[in-house]
């Protein structure tokens, strides 16, 4: 299973969906996460709860075992190619250059990728 920044966020925000998203994780097999995915939940994190919500970030990843992957030019190439056919502006999906990046490794990888919200379900990724 692919992570977006979204599922890990409403986790960390104790937001409703928090019980589902971390019963997924632990059923999954494989639990990965996109770099690009990493920093912007940092940042987002970082600006709502200072170090901690970072530290809180580093910890759950740690904790469930899911494994940060750097991009290659497969994943650029995959995540160029979603925001040409589902970016914002283009498409109702609007991804964002985050979104971009979990689609794009979701797709190479052949895993679901677990998200808050719906932009994903109008594109053709996998869905967890």
């Amino acid at each position: 299973m692919v992570i977006d920044t979204s599922a890990l966020v409403a986790i960390l925000q104790d937001e409703p969906e928090r019980g589902a998203f971390n019963e997924a994780i632990e059923a999954a097999d494989r639990r990965s996460m996109s770099v690009v995915s990493f920093v912007e939940a940092s940042m987002i994190l970082e600006t709502r709860f200072g170090p901690d919500g970072v530290r809180a970030l580093d910890l759950v990843i740690a904790k469930a075992d899911i494994e940060l992957v750097p991009v290659d030019a497969e994943q650029a190439h995959a995540a160029r190619t979603a925001f040409r056919a589902y970016g914002k502006r283009r498409h109702p999906a609007g991804l964002n250059l985050g979104d971009s990046f979990a689609y794009a490794l979701a797709r190479t990888l052949g895993e679901p990728l677990l998200f808050k919200g719906s932009d994903f379900s109008l594109t053709d990724v996998d869905v967890s």
